[in-house]
């Protein structure tokens, strides 16, 4: 199964309690290297953009203004 797939599944099972883990997480922010950090952080995206509104409260940890390339 393609690593897309697990992730949407992966994505589609967390409940509210591992999102508001995952987001302690990123708040701490404390990795031990900075890829982890990142995964976490493209976990969250993941999750903001397949269940919006389980990362609602925490969309600060995204940084994902909207601006304009022009």
């Amino acid at each position: 199964m393609p690593a897309l797939n697990l992730e949407r599944e992966k994505v589609s099972s967390l409940t509210e309690n591992e999102v508001a883990q995952l987001a302690a997480r990123l708040e701490q922010d404390d990795y031990p290297n900075a890829f982890e950090g990142l995964k976490d952080w493209h976990l969250l995206r993941a999750i903001a953009f397949e269940r919006p509104d389980m990362v609602e409260p925490y969309l600060y940890l995204l940084d994902m203004e909207a601006f304009d390339e022009a």
